[in-house]
């Protein structure tokens, strides 16, 4: 809560007055998709407090507000409340200009188009929401925040409905795709995907043996810095190999360490239920604090620069793959 008042002290008349101006901008581009100010600006008030907020002890400057509000893809994220809204228009929208796209991308990573088509119909469903919480439908349209493009977006959730449905054969998958940056989600892409692409670099051994070493301590150091339930989280899917639903499940069970951990976090009852995109979310909460903690050691331990840090980083994913979570398993 902290964190929310002193984005609250940030957002004074003036960044308010740019948030309206976006809005009308938006507005005037799509004067059909029916999204509301008070929406449009609770989301990027969420957004602000999320990202900004939490950044350090000192409450962003109006430059920093500012600069941060010109990033957002408003365009995007205008869409992407008018869907969650429920917006016909903006649906179509949706549809004619992403459609194709998604069907590429999900063809691009499943072993046959039956699962590249089943994936994307599980996408559509998941966006249009068919869970209703309180009385309303819940749209995974809902967790976009703008930061990045909508398409990076719709990507880290092919990602994650083609990982479940090909968990017990991973191997397989052409995961090339995921080792660009996805947005909001890049650090899961840098630690949950295969080697970067044709295009990158290889690195000679020489390179790799100086490196190497380096690499595992910091990667062990940056596990170990894990709090005992994002151990767990990442243990489950990783190398137990569990569905997101599944973990979603085991908050639900009286014997679960994750049950116990989510209580004293929420503060809910046995009759609390949690869903995969939360688990989604916990998840990529952790990977991004273990490639923090990473970069942390390689460039404090270790004395390496930044871009020393960045060729660590693809020794990590190049060399060890699929199995650069096995060592949660002994932390």
């Amino acid at each position: 809560m902290e964190s929310e008042a002193r984005s609250d002290q940030t957002v004074d008349a003036e960044i308010m007055s740019r948030i309206e101006d976006i809005f009308a901008k938006c507005s005037e581009n799509a004067p059909n998709f029916g999204v509301q100010l008070d929406c449009f600006r609770s989301s990027l008030l969420k957004t602000l407090s999320k990202y900004l907020g939490s950044s350090g002890e000192d409450a962003p400057t109006k430059d920093e507000t500012a600069a941060f509000l010109d990033q957002i893809q408003a365009d995007d994220l205008f869409l992407a409340l008018a869907c969650a809204n429920g917006n016909e228009r903006a649906w179509w929208e949706f549809d004619h200009q992403h459609r194709a796209y998604l069907e590429r991308v999900a063809r691009h990573l499943a072993k046959s188009e039956i699962d590249a088509q089943e994936v994307v119909d599980q996408v559509y469903v998941d966006l249009y929401g068919q869970k209703i919480v309180d009385g309303e439908r819940v749209s995974k349209f809902a967790t976009y925040s703008g930061r990045g493009s909508l398409r990076g977006w719709l990507r880290t959730v092919i990602w994650h409905s083609l990982v479940d449905l090909h968990r017990a054969s991973h191997d397989e998958v052409s995961l090339d795709e995921m080792t660009e940056s996805f947005g909001e989600a890049s650090a899961q892409g840098a630690f949950a995907t295969a080697a970067p692409d044709g295009e990158a670099a290889m690195l000679d051994d020489l390179t790799r043996d100086r490196y190497r070493g380096a690499v595992r301590s910091s990667l062990s150091n940056a596990f170990s810095s894990l709090d005992d339930h994002e151990k767990l989280l990442l243990l489950y899917y990783h190398v137990e190999n569990l569905k997101l639903r599944e973990i979603a499940k085991l908050v639900e069970n009286e014997g679960s360490p994750l049950r116990g951990w989510f209580q004293r976090r929420h503060g809910r009852g046995a009759e609390s239920r949690t869903h995969e995109s939360t688990v989604m979310r916990w998840l990529e909460k952790c990977y991004g604090k273990v490639l923090q903690q990473f970069k942390h050691e390689l460039e404090r331990t270790h004395g390496l620069s930044a871009k020393e840090a960045e060729i660590c980083l693809e020794l990590a994913v190049q060399d060890m793959g699929g199995d650069i979570f096995q060592g949660l398993s002994a932390v």
